[in-house]
């Protein structure tokens, strides 16, 4: 531990440039790294250094732990920030990057081990006396397993081991789909991880998914920064977040606080994390998982604090000592982030390509944009289809929706379609406005979430202002010799 003068981003887009940030403010010099496809993107042009990093795919120079600890030796870093993604959770790459003399922002190597596994974790939070949901591990012997999970009662959810992000999970409905889901889920997970291993548990009706920002010292002492609401997700991955949750009751919010806290105490916990939980419509809740790094939606912690989480993880990596008592810490108004994913989400949420041929973020008092991408850039399908996450803060919920579906209505994103119209759709819905949703809302309101059909007399409108701001093709004999036709349109 010690001053750190120089850190080294191993990651890209959206995070890269909000790490970056904060080390602006702090005069700490920044490193970054990039693959040739994002040689052109925002990060590396606002980074004091930027290498570029080669692989065989560009996900997997990004997953080069090699080559990122040589570089920040070559440059000179003291210190590694891993953002979330790639190697944030991976404990083999904190563990050498100690060795070598690098500080890693974030955890150790042993708590990144302790809770990226997700049956070790849940053990270890049974023993420690917290609340896990019913749950049974695949081992070799098939039948045991299923002779268990039909025990717990369907339906019930397969997990991956080493899982996240709705990778390696199915539903299963009944006895007959076992096998079927088992292979699924198995399959999938062996693909995203590496790793085959899975675990059935029951699954809560009506849930919610409301996760607690912690930061620890290390030696056991840990605060929270109040709860963060999850539950707008599609197949597992989320949409839409706010802090705090709504609705929820003041002593099931201070239990599920504790409760988050104790694990992270026992834990000993050092650096920023996310103590996840699953809360059942009777008021009952369930440890989920620890995310052992920063979290997409931290965005709107940061909001409701007034604290930069970038700069808690700095402290605490240089110092190894909390900068606050609970005490201290104090909330504030409300706070929504909604994800702008490049997917078409009116034609089955395919992901979308292509070049950014017109991006403007909107403007106005309580929003926050945090993108990574800007206009002219090519999206390719090579990396996550995150573009960009706008948070609106308001002195209340209600004014926070407000002033979303405002911001959602003056974002721009030509070229690539965007899931843009379908958050404005979810914030306004009425049920979404009520609060009182759980992680089934997509599904359960998906025809009333759908388009409304372009009328008539739109449609003629729309094309007409699209053949007027349009250059259109033209015949080879009418058009302009040079240098004219390189002068461009309306200059003669």
């Amino acid at each position: 531990m010690g001053k750190i003068t120089k850190v080294l981003i191993a990651n890209r887009g959206e995070i890269a440039l909000r790490i970056i940030r904060t080390l602006d403010g702090l005069n700490i010099a920044s490193v970054a790294v990039y693959h040739a496809l994002d040689a052109d993107a925002p990060h590396v042009a606002a980074a004091g250094e930027a290498v570029e990093i080669i692989g065989d795919t560009p996900v997997g120079a990004y997953l080069d732990s090699t080559q990122i600890l040589r570089i920040a030796w070559e440059t000179g870093a003291d210190a590694i920030h891993p953002g979330y993604g790639f190697l944030s959770e991976n404990a083999e790459f904190a563990e050498a990057a100690e060795a070598a003399g690098v500080t890693f922002i974030g955890p150790k190597a042993e708590t990144i081990r302790l809770m990226g596994d997700k049956i070790a974790s849940r053990e270890f939070v049974e023993q420690n006396g917290y609340p896990i949901a019913p749950s049974v591990t695949l081992g070799d012997d098939k039948e045991a397993f299923k002779q268990a999970a039909k025990k717990i009662g369907f339906p019930l959810l397969l997990k991956a081991s080493a899982g996240g992000g709705g990778k390696g999970m199915q539903i299963v409905e009944a006895a007959k789909d076992l096998d079927g889901k088992i292979a699924l889920a198995a399959s999938e997970a062996e693909r995203a991880f590496g790793d085959g291993t899975l675990y059935a548990e029951k699954l809560i009706e009506r849930p919610r998914h409301i996760e607690v920002q912690v930061l620890g010292d290390g030696k056991g002492g840990v605060i929270h920064l109040g709860e963060r609401e999850c539950s707008i997700q599609r197949r597992f991955q989320k949409v839409i977040e706010e802090a705090s949750a709504p609705g929820l009751e003041d002593g099931l919010r201070k239990r599920i606080h504790e409760t988050a806290v104790g694990i992270a105490k026992a834990a000993k916990y050092r650096n920023a994390g996310t103590v996840e939980f699953i809360l059942g419509a009777d008021g009952e809740f369930y440890f989920l998982e620890m995310n052992t790094r920063l979290q997409v939606e931290h965005p709107v912690t940061e909001e409701i604090t007034g604290l930069d989480l970038v700069a808690e993880q700095i402290v605490l990596a240089e110092t190894g000592k909390l900068a606050h008592k609970q005490k201290d810490i104090a909330f504030r108004g409300h706070a929504i982030e909604a994800r702008l994913y490049a997917e078409d989400a009116d034609n089955g949420f395919l992901p979308a390509t292509g070049p950014l041929l017109a991006f403007k973020a909107p403007e106005g008092e309580g929003l926050r944009f945090d993108g990574g991408v800007e206009e002219g850039q090519e999206v390719s399908s090579a990396f996550d289809p995150m573009l960009a996450k706008l948070t609106a803060f308001g002195d209340d919920r209600s004014q926070a929706i407000e002033r979303l579906i405002e911001a959602l209505k003056q974002t721009v994103c030509l070229g690539v379609a965007t899931n843009v119209d379908f958050l404005s759709r979810v914030a306004a819905h009425p049920a979404f406005r009520a609060g009182g949703y759980d992680t089934g809302f997509i599904a359960a309101h998906a025809d009333e979430l759908q388009p409304e059909p372009i009328g008539e007399d739109v449609l003629e409108i729309l094309l007409t202002a699209a053949q007027l701001s349009g250059k259109g093709p033209i015949a080879p004999p009418l058009a302009a010799p040079e240098p004219y036709a390189s002068i461009g349109e309306w200059r003669n």
